[in-house]
């Protein structure tokens, strides 16, 4: 493993640096090794309270209908506001952290995310939700996500990657204790106590960014009395290079984005819909709810066998991201097969297969992004990709409760949520170089400038060493 940047001021190291003239740097100390733990487990809770709650929404889908007598599109739009809405504000959240503190940016997003649900517990109408659950709450996640992965990224060097994968299955374990908990929370409190009781639940945001230590500035030289046509390109070049806006014109980053794109369209309804499929099947409301807990369970174990597997290097990243894609496509078709016949143990089995390969993409998705842009634009690509495939999200689960609207069942939701995967990854093989055996050489990006600048160094530490194998 290589050591760190000598010019990196936002790398925690115990060891002082020195710059390449042999002279002595400013000093970053680290917070030290127990809060760069105490982050992670703020992250835990922070990826539980975001995701995991995100995933188990479909408890409710069934309840909105039942009270507001809407259509299964329409409810569908609430979950697909607020997940768009967190991508969509993702690159926000970063930014507004390189300009103030982060830890008021992520307490801000938990105030926020908990006054969405708590002022949801109250709602008359489905505009109501699509506002207060869907914009206010989605807009607390988007600025709670991001800023903490960052943050706990930048306290770690060594064992980065394992920081980052212990704090991201809290995802897989949050699906699996909230479907039934919320269950239960709907049938002794009624749907109004269980969102209000979330909400309430949610502002434990809050201390998890109190947290994070405040960052030291580094003063840089400001310039006196700019005029107007010199401010106006200055500021729109660091919007451009802060944002890559210029990945945009490449071709190997717009197919991989579309590919992506399309995956996300079908990726995040069985997360809404099964338990509502698993219910009109004829199981159980405890049945129906412990599928997704069980696919939240397999999602774990698939993280983690997709990474060793990854680290062998039996095959390249974009060839294992296809075969999990294509699994998970396969299975969710398969989901309301399996069920046809009333069958518990079928469903549970494809549901398992589900989790696992779902699961099992999501760090690869992430991991393939250097090798398409070079590790020096990684972070500003990432920040592309979230934005541009939240509109996925925000149009994946509507036309899946459309279909179930017009058929009546969701056979027909599910296989064209499980096509989308498969469409994605046909898209992805049109990438230069997809059938080589071999990775070709990662593209260079600019030279990285302005390294006294806070945004600059940390981008350059978090995508020095672990950007290939980014969760």
């Amino acid at each position: 493993m290589k050591p760190c940047s000598p010019t990196s001021r936002s790398c925690f190291c115990v060891r002082p640096r020195r710059s390449h003239g042999g002279q002595k740097g400013p000093r970053a100390r680290g917070p030290g090794r127990g809060l760069g733990w105490v982050l992670v487990g703020a992250l835990f809770v922070c990826n539980s309270l975001v995701f995991g709650l995100m995933r188990s929404s479909g408890i409710f889908f069934v309840e909105f209908v039942q009270y507001f007598d809407e259509s299964a599109q329409s409810i569908s739009w609430i979950s697909s506001i607020g997940l768009a809405t967190q991508q969509f504000i993702s690159p926000l959240g970063s930014a507004l952290s390189n300009a103030y503190e982060t830890r008021v940016v992520v307490m801000t997003g938990g105030c926020l995310a908990g006054l969405g649900l708590i002022c949801a517990s109250q709602a008359t109408s489905l505009v109501h939700l699509y506002l207060t659950m869907g914009v206010i709450s989605g807009l607390g996640w988007g600025l709670v996500f991001t800023p903490m992965l960052a943050t706990v990224m930048a306290h770690f060097t060594r064992r980065r990657t394992l920081a980052l994968g212990i704090s991201l299955s809290s995802v897989g374990l949050s699906s699996f204790a909230f479907n039934p908990l919320f269950q239960l929370l709907v049938e002794k409190y009624t749907w109004r106590g269980a969102i209000l009781i979330l909400g309430g639940l949610s502002l434990n945001l809050v201390p998890c960014g109190a947290l994070i230590r405040p960052r030291r500035r580094s003063e840089a030289p400001v310039e006196q009395n700019p005029t107007s046509s010199q401010r106006c390109p200055s500021w729109f070049q660091r919007v451009s290079s802060h944002l890559e806006l210029p990945l945009l014109l490449e071709r190997p980053y717009v197919t991989y984005v579309m590919g992506i794109t399309f995956i996300n369209v079908g990726y995040f309804v069985p997360y809404f819909h099964l338990v509502a499929h698993g219910r009109q099947a004829g199981f159980s409301q405890y049945q129906a709810a412990f599928v997704m807990s069980a696919a939240g369970m397999s999602d774990i174990l698939g993280r983690v066998v997709s990474g060793w597997f990854s680290d062998l290097r039996l095959l390249r990243l974009i060839h294992v991201l296809s075969l999990w894609v294509m699994l998970a496509g396969i299975f969710i078709i398969l989901l309301p097969v399996s069920s046809l016949n009333g069958s518990y143990p079928a469903l549970m089995v494809t549901s398992l297969l589900y989790g696992f390969c779902s699961g099992a993409l999501t760090s690869v998705v992430f991991a393939v992004v250097p090798n398409i842009v070079g590790a020096e634009r990684t972070m500003g690509a990432l920040g592309l990709l979230m934005l541009i495939e939240s509109v996925a999200g925000l149009l994946g689960t509507p036309l899946s409760g459309y279909l179930k609207d017009v058929t009546g069942n969701y056979v027909a939701s599910f296989i064209v949520a499980g096509t989308f995967p498969i469409l994605g990854i046909a898209i992805i093989t049109t990438l230069p170089h997809y059938f080589s055996c071999q990775d070709p050489p990662p593209p260079q990006g600019r030279p990285v400038k302005d390294a006294g600048e806070g945004v600059r160094s940390e981008m350059e530490q978090m995508n020095s060493r672990t950007s290939t194998k980014a969760v």
